[in-house]
């Protein structure tokens, strides 16, 4: 799969599946700084993805910044022909100052075996 430059950072577009609903969400920063995988509130809202009275709020930290977030384990996570089942996302604001609708972790990174190739900017997946 090709990899989008933008502002020279690597972006992609994921499919997301919820109870059944599926999204494509486009701007999706590959981090490999970032622990885990966050996507934009506004976007997943689309998917009936809110966050409930039972989820616990909690404070991330990165470059930049603090948030709250939420989490959610969905349906599925795919990017290109690679995806995981039952997995858990956290969802914010993503409030950063440029377009962005979610940062792919190394939580989804490692799990699929992503190879990274920015020789010729694509993103491909080994063996589990």
């Amino acid at each position: 799969m090709k990899l989008t430059l933008i502002d020279n950072l690597p972006f992609v577009t994921v499919a997301l599946t919820y109870r059944g609903k599926t999204i494509q969400i486009d701007s999706v920063l590959i981090d490999t700084g970032s622990a885990s995988t966050i996507l934009s509130a506004d976007d997943v809202a689309s998917i009936d993805i809110y966050p409930s009275p039972e989820d616990n709020l909690y404070t991330i930290r990165g470059v930049g910044g603090n948030e709250v977030v939420f989490s959610r384990v969905v349906d599925q996570l795919r990017v290109g022909d690679q995806g995981l089942s039952g997995f858990e996302v956290e969802i914010g604001g993503m409030d950063y100052g440029f377009d962005i609708h979610g940062i792919l972790g190394m939580d989804f990174l490692t799990k699929v075996g992503a190879i990274i190739n920015f020789r010729n900017m694509s993103i491909t997946f080994g063996s589990r």
